[in-house]
């Protein structure tokens, strides 16, 4: 009877981690063009991809609440992060009554409520659990250039007023990088704590699907959904980018955390 350490698992961690870095990329973008392509041909209606992102991103942050009340610690969050989630959610909440309310309404609802409960828990509940000696990185230097970006690149939505469609665009940008204090907090820990690991998995798949739907429209319609709307030349374009560059930084996290899911570890000592 086979060991564990011979499991089609292992071998295949095995194998992987004596490939070299170009290999990796190379594998990791063709296993993301083959979940492209079946996306595809199995989800006819794109909203579903929107809708797939946002409650991935919710369920994440169930899991983020329920660490919170059944270990009474807040270690390993970055409450930066979660403020700026909040930020964000908040002006894409009011953008979206303003200008649809549909189900996207209802989901930034209750992303915001979620979002703003681990706030309250972390700030009044279990300050004494917080690390901020890990959580120290200045907000100015992430609202700053997604505020400055957003005065010039936004949706031109004729119908909308100037500063509706700018903080549209200033809640995109913002999203992008609001990981960023919680990747740095874990940096500077050397460690991930399990359900702050679920949280950020949980971002990172959900990132994919957002992307996803924006890759594949703009492949059907080649090119034209870029310039769909009046969005005019450029916001639809730094959207796609935003989405690529906030999918690759999570990227990195992803791949270590499948690694270790597959070689049976807990996620405590993640390499970040």
């Amino acid at each position: 009877m086979g060991s564990k350490r011979d499991s089609p698992m292992n071998v295949l961690s095995t194998w992987l981690r004596k490939r070299s870095m170009k290999v990796k990329i190379l594998l990791g973008i063709l296993l993301a063009f083959c979940a492209l392509v079946v996306l595809k041909f199995t989800i006819r209606d794109p909203d579903i991809f929107y809708i797939a992102s946002e409650s991935i991103h919710i369920v994440g942050l169930i899991a983020l609440i329920y660490k919170l009340f059944a270990h009474k610690s807040c270690s390993g969050i970055s409450l930066k992060s979660q403020e700026l989630t909040a930020l964000f959610t908040a002006i894409r909440f009011g953008g979206s009554i303003y200008m649809e309310a549909n189900i996207h309404t209802v989901l930034d609802l209750a992303l915001l409520l979620l979002t703003l409960l681990v706030i309250w828990l972390i700030r009044f509940k279990l300050n004494s659990t917080y690390m901020k000696e890990f959580d120290n990185m200045w907000l100015s230097f992430l609202v700053v250039p997604s505020t400055i970006l957003a005065l010039f690149i936004h949706p031109s939505y004729a119908l909308h007023i100037w500063i509706v469609r700018c903080s549209w665009g200033f809640a995109r940008y913002l999203e992008t990088i609001s990981i960023f204090p919680q990747l740095r907090y874990m940096q500077k820990a050397k460690m991930v704590e399990t359900f702050t690991g679920y949280y950020v998995f949980a971002l990172g798949i959900s990132r994919f699907f957002s992307l996803g739907y924006l890759i594949i429209h703009t492949y059907e319609t080649r090119g034209e959904y870029l310039f769909f709307f009046g969005h005019g030349y450029f916001w639809m374009l730094a959207v796609l980018i935003t989405e690529i560059v906030q999918s690759f930084i999570l990227a990195d996290f992803c791949y270590y955390y499948i690694k270790s899911f597959m070689q049976g570890q807990l996620l405590r000592k993640m390499p970040v």
